[in-house]
């Protein structure tokens, strides 16, 4: 979901990729329809490991669960990390909530951190 919303608030600033320390080889269904509900179209992602980005030119991490961020080798070069936990839905279920319940709640979530995250740096490129 992370790399949708980005995607979708700040693609045209930067290149938006998504990649997991442990990666579960296929993207969530409540996830592509999660998005969908606002607009965001992540039906064609794919689940992919951070190694393949490793030697790619990355200068921004973006982890968004702690596993990630312990776990999260060192990229060549001057790196800028940012860190933000937010639950995994799946996980993250609270009595009285269905599982897409909490899979709209850890969007919305990650959609205002990010949008607000995009418009900083709109901000600063001005």
């Amino acid at each position: 979901m992370a790399e949708g919303i980005l995607q979708n608030a700040a693609g045209d600033l930067f290149e938006v990729s998504s990649a997991g320390s442990n990666p579960a080889g296929y993207v969530h269904p409540k996830a592509i329809e999660a998005l969908k509900e606002i607009g965001i179209d992540i039906s064609q992602h794919t689940s992919k490991h951070l190694d393949q980005f490793l030697e790619s030119g990355i200068d921004t991490v973006i982890t968004v669960c702690d596993n990630a961020n312990d776990s999260c080798p060192t990229f060549p070069g001057k790196v800028n990390r940012y860190h933000w936990s937010f639950e995994d839905p799946p996980k993250a279920v609270k009595d009285g909530e269905s599982e897409m319940d909490a899979f709209r709640r850890i969007r919305d979530e990650i959609r205002k951190i990010f949008e607000a995250y995009a418009s900083d740096y709109r901000q600063a490129l001005k």
